[in-house]
This record gives C-alpha cells, sequence and structure tokens, in this order.
C-alpha cells in the first residue's frame, strides 16, 4: 500500500494547482489564509492528490525537429517543467535548442506547470514523458504508485532556499520565539525544512495547525510579499526568487539554507521519467540527459548569459520578466548540477516522516541513474550515485 501521507482534510499540501485570480483577495488575511494564487515560485509538497484537472498550460514546441538527422525511436517526446528559476536547465537548454540538438528528428513538446501534483498527474496519464520537478512531489508520486509511475534520472538544481525576516521583528535566529514565519504550503518542501530547522533549535511546533512556540504560516509565494508587506508575518522560510523579492521590500536574509546541509548541497530540483518511456524510448531519454548535462555545462561556463536566457524564457510563458535586483540573487544562489544529490532526497522524506507529514516511504528503486552516468562517462566525468536507492 502506498503511505498515508498525514495532512489536514481538505487542505491541498501543493501550491497553486489552478488560476483563481479572480476570487483572491489581496489582503494579508489572505496571504495568511494560504488562499491558491497562479504563481511561478511553487515548490512542492507532500500530501493528498490534487483536485485540480487543470494538468498545465500547453507550450509552443521548444524547437523544430531537424531535417534529415538522426531518427530516435520516438517521434515526439513530451516535457513539462516549471516556469521558474529552479527549473534553469529546460528553460536555458530549451530556449537555445540544447535539447532539440540532441534529440535530432524527434520533436519536443512542452507543457508548462504550476505546481507538482498537476505534473505528477500528466506523467501518469501519459500526458507528458519527461519532466523537471521538485523532491516532494517525486516522493509523493513514487510511494503512490508503489513504485510503478516513475524513475528519478538525474539532478538538475540545488539551494536557492533562504530564511529572511523583517529586521525591526526578529533581530537573529535566536529571536525566533513568538514570531510568524511563512512557508508556501504545508507539508511542502520549505515547510518541512523549516519544521526540522525549529524542532532542533528546541521550539515545538504542531506540524499540522502551525501552531506552537513559533507560528508557521502556510502562505503561497505569490501572496507572501504582500502579507509581508501588512505586517501578517514577521519572515518568511522560502525559494528564490520569493527570498530576493522580500529583500527588495526591506527584509534580511537571516539563513540561507545551503548553509545547513553537508557540502552546502541540497535537491530542490529532479528529472523523472515515466517507467513506461524509459523502458520503451531509452535511446530519447538519453538524448535528453545528454541535452541536460551539455545545458548545465552551458550555464557554468556563461552564467550571464543563462540567466538573460532564463528571464527571457520566463517572460514568454509567464509574461513578465524579473526585475534585476531579484533576478541577480535569486540565480546566483541557485547551482545547476547532474547529481540528484540523492542522499539529500532521503533526509528530505526522513525529515517530513520526524514532523509527522510523511509515514516512512519505500524508496528503494526511486533512481535509476543508469544513462545519466553513461553520458557522464562519455564525457569523462565521475559517476553519481543513487544512495542505495536504485533500480531494483
Amino acid at each position: 500500500m502506498a503511505p498515508n501521507l498525514a495532512l489536514s482534510h481538505g487542505h491541498d499540501p501543493h501550491p497553486t494547482t489552478r488560476p483563481r485570480a479572480g476570487r483572491i483577495r489581496r489582503t494579508a488575511a489572505a496571504a495568511v489564509a494560504g488562499l491558491t494564487a497562479v504563481t511561478l515560485l511553487s515548490a512542492c509538497g507532500y500530501g493528498s492528490d490534487s483536485n485540480d484537472k487543470k494538468t498545465g498550460t500547453a507550450a509552443p514546441a521548444a524547437g523544430s525537429a531537424s531535417t534529415g538527422a538522426a531518427k530516435l525511436s520516438a517521434d515526439t517526446v513530451r516535457i513539462g517543467y516549471f516556469a521558474n528559476l529552479t527549473h534553469g536547465t529546460p528553460l536555458v537548454g530549451l530556449q537555445d535548442g540544447i535539447f532539440q540538438k540532441e534529440l535530432g528528428a524527434t520533436q519536443i513538446k512542452t507543457q508548462v506547470f504550476n505546481a507538482g501534483p498537476a505534473e505528477i498527474e500528466a506523467l501518469n496519464a501519459g500526458s507528458i514523458d519527461i519532466g523537471w520537478i521538485g523532491p516532494s512531489p517525486a516522493i509523493n508520486g513514487f510511494t503512490k504508485s508503489e513504485g510503478k509511475s516513475l524513475k528519478i534520472i538525474g539532478g538538475s538544481a540545488s539551494g536557492g532556499v533562504k530564511l529572511v525576516a523583517n529586521p525591526d521583528k526578529v533581530t537573529s535566529l535566536d529571536d525566533l520565539k513568538g514570531k510568524k514565519i511563512a512557508t508556501p504550503q504545508l507539508g511542502n518542501t520549505q515547510d518541512v525544512a523549516l519544521l526540522n530547522y525549529l524542532a532542533g533549535k528546541g521550539f515545538k511546533v504542531d506540524a499540522q495547525s502551525g501552531a506552537g512556540d513559533v507560528s508557521v504560516v502556510r502562505s503561497d509565494n505569490k501572496v507572501t510579499p504582500d502579507a509581508y508587506k501588512q505586517g501578517s508575518i514577521d519572515a518568511a522560510w522560502v525559494p528564490e526568487p520569493t527570498a530576493s523579492k522580500l529583500v527588495t521590500l526591506g527584509a534580511k536574509v537571516l539563513l540561507n539554507e545551503k548553509d545547513i546541509w553537508p557540502d552546502k548541497k541540497f535537491v530542490i530540483t529532479n528529472i523523472i521519467v515515466s517507467q513506461k518511456f524509459l523502458t520503451e524510448h531509452p535511446d530519447v531519454v538519453e538524448a535528453v540527459l545528454r541535452g541536460s548535462v551539455n545545458t548545465n555545462a552551458a550555464i557554468k561556463a556563461d552564467p550571464a548569459k543563462a540567466k538573460a536566457t532564463a528571464n527571457e524564457a520566463i517572460k514568454k510563458e509567464a509574461g513578465n520578466a524579473l526585475e534585476p535586483a531579484i533576478l541577480d540573487p535569486a540565480w546566483a544562489d541557485i547551482d545547476f548540477l547532474d547529481d540528484p544529490l540523492a542522499s539529500t532526497l532521503q533526509t528530505e522524506a526522513d525529515n517530513a516522516v520526524t514532523a509527522g507529514l510523511l509515514k516512512k516511504p519505500n524508496l528503494n528503486g526511486i533512481y535509476d541513474l543508469t544513462l545519466l552516468n553513461k553520458v557522464l562517462k562519455e564525457k569523462g566525468q565521475s559517476p553519481v550515485a543513487d544512495a542505495g536507492l536504485g533500480a531494483k
């Protein structure tokens, strides 16, 4: 049986699965209530299936199949991702044609999502084949299908999460008692991280309600800046670029989450694939992974160019580019890498169990890094590890 993900009844544990902008009150009360709003900044969590039936926004094909190029085993590969900086690899690689170059005559069709549960639904339904997604929905999708739906086949990004605070209300990390700290959603990756951090500091907080020595306020990233301006929250443990947005409003960085992880690395974005597609089209999956590795190399070689390309892609998908004051520090805090940082995925799952948000999951077999390591070997790079959670 899949694990029972112990979240409060009726609460969607994943941010922004459907656009309801017309219903949203732009008030701090709405922010504190965590009302759903479309956001490009969401990170996804543990919990019940989303009630949303919209799986994402169809985007134009990222590139035309190369005429005369060698044909792979599939005519088309359908790729899902978020228009979000932590998904910089697909943003840059699709925009610059790096993936299409590797796929040759295989056409790319893309779908942009606002939240993880919709992307998992699309993968399960066969609407997408490969996706970039956060660790929590990857774990959730794998465990709920009893290990049959997906595999994590590569890494993409690490870091990009900070605890920022109103300096007039919170002066240091020792000044958190009695304060109201926002996270994106009940049970999401940042929510789990904050609960774990607070427990380590000796604070007692009820995971479900957020009440305790510190008040954990579940507030969608889209409305958290308004909550901050209205004084409804004192601090926020949030991903980029929300953290940098709050800094532009006067908040100060109290803690960069990477500073509490070994080697300052923890997974924020993975690459997943449908097990059916992986079995039937390994050559296409390998080509996508080669494109991902090449894109990450291009990002490292010219981060300024890659940042501009990612912002251009965000503008194309979302309608608005990020301002330099937000884009620059946010991009600088994200590490793009091929290693899925498997040991940190297990730690994140363990932290959710400790917080009472997840029953201990069986993650054995969640990774299949065979094709990624083949690509890395071809490029003279060292293989990456699956922390004992590799293919059965």
